[in-house]
C-alpha cells in the first residue's frame, strides 16, 4: 500500500514536471524583436516562424504604413499551423512548409495586433509605434 502511494506521487510529480518543462520550453523567445521587420517597396514586412508556437512572440513595428506578415512554416504539423488574427478577420490553415503572406492595413500608433493558433495555445503580438 505504501509503495503504491509513493509510486503514484512520483508519477504525478514526473508528469507535472514534464508539463511545466514543455510549457516553459515554448517561451524561450519572449524578448521583443525588431530584427524580423524590414521595409521593401513601401511596405513593412514582418517575418514570423510558426512551428511549436510563433517566433518571435513579440515584435515592434512602425505604425501607419502598409504591412505584410510573412508567416514561415517548415514541417509544421502542430496547431500553430491554424492561424487566427481576429483584429483583421484572418483565419487560415497554413501549409506544412512554405510562406504565407498576410496583408495588414496600416495600424495606428499604440495599437497591437495579436495572432494565435486556433486552440489559443500559442500566440504572438505586433506592437505598432
Amino acid at each position: 500500500m505504501k509503495l503504491t502511494i509513493i509510486s503514484i506521487i512520483l508519477a504525478l510529480m514526473f508528469i507535472g514536471g514534464a508539463i511545466i518543462f514543455a510549457r516553459n520550453g515554448n517561451k524561450t523567445n519572449t524578448a521583443v524583436s525588431q530584427n524580423n521587420v524590414s521595409i521593401a517597396d513601401g511596405k513593412q514586412i514582418i517575418e514570423i516562424d510558426a512551428k511549436g508556437g510563433y517566433s518571435p512572440s513579440v515584435t515592434v513595428a512602425k505604425a501607419n504604413i502598409p504591412t505584410v506578415i510573412k508567416v514561415k512554416t517548415k514541417g509544421t504539423f502542430d496547431c500553430s499551423s491554424a492561424l487566427v488574427i481576429q483584429n483583421i478577420g484572418y483565419r487560415a490553415n497554413l501549409p506544412q512548409s512554405g510562406e504565407t503572406l498576410i496583408d495588414v492595413p496600416p495600424q495606428e500608433v499604440g495599437s497591437t495586433l495579436r495572432g494565435m493558433c486556433a486552440m489559443g495555445m500559442y500566440n504572438f503580438s505586433i506592437k505598432f509605434d
